[in-house]
């Protein structure tokens, strides 16, 4: 009897030791694989009537921070360095927030808005549901749903969607560029 909990045990531990890390973890390594770097994008979709200035401008992503739970990504818009998406790691998986300043470092009116990885996702992409802060916050945000692409050594894809609105940034992964300067209020 001791022979077969044994085997059993022993079973149970290699089927534990074979399996993949989790979708999230994976898509977490990826990104930290980026800290540091910078890369060129283009709006490849925008449906609001704002999203119109940033068509043709200069987009740049910086993997600019990378602690133990938090990524920290400032998205630039030509001169714009008002946005940092901020990726965090929490006890229930992955979280994404939005931090909006002013040029004078001070926190935009509307920030900190986002949510949490409502599932497992893949290694590749993750979607972000609003949170009920967001919700409350911004009721048109409500419905929002961001997702993140990250396709090493090919693309990274930000995404927002919701009924009526949809942006989508793509980044080139396949070619680094200079640091940007830093984010407002860093």
């Amino acid at each position: 009897m001791r022979l077969v909990a044994a085997a059993a045990t022993l079973l149970a531990a290699n089927a534990a030791a074979a399996e993949p890390p989790d979708p999230q973890q994976r898509f977490w390594d990826a990104l930290r694989g980026l800290c540091g770097q910078a890369f060129a994008g283009a709006m490849v979709e925008g449906t609001a009537a704002g999203d119109a200035a940033m068509a043709g401008q200069r987009m740049v992503m910086h993997v600019r921070s990378c602690r133990e739970r938090e990524i920290r990504v400032p998205f630039h818009v030509g001169e714009d360095r008002s946005r940092t998406w901020v990726v965090t790691r929490t006890e229930t998986g992955l979280r994404l927030k939005h931090d909006h300043r002013h040029a004078d470092g001070t926190p935009d009116a509307v920030t900190n808005y986002g949510g949490d990885a409502a599932a497992a996702g893949s290694e590749f992409v993750q979607e972000f549901p609003a949170d009920a802060e967001t919700a409350a916050a911004l009721p048109y945000a409500a419905t929002n749903v961001w997702s993140l692409e990250l396709r090493p050594g090919d693309r990274f894809v930000y995404g927002l969607r919701r009924e009526g609105r949809r942006f989508r940034a793509v980044f080139d992964l396949s070619q680094p560029v200079p640091a940007p300067p830093p984010p407002w209020g860093e």
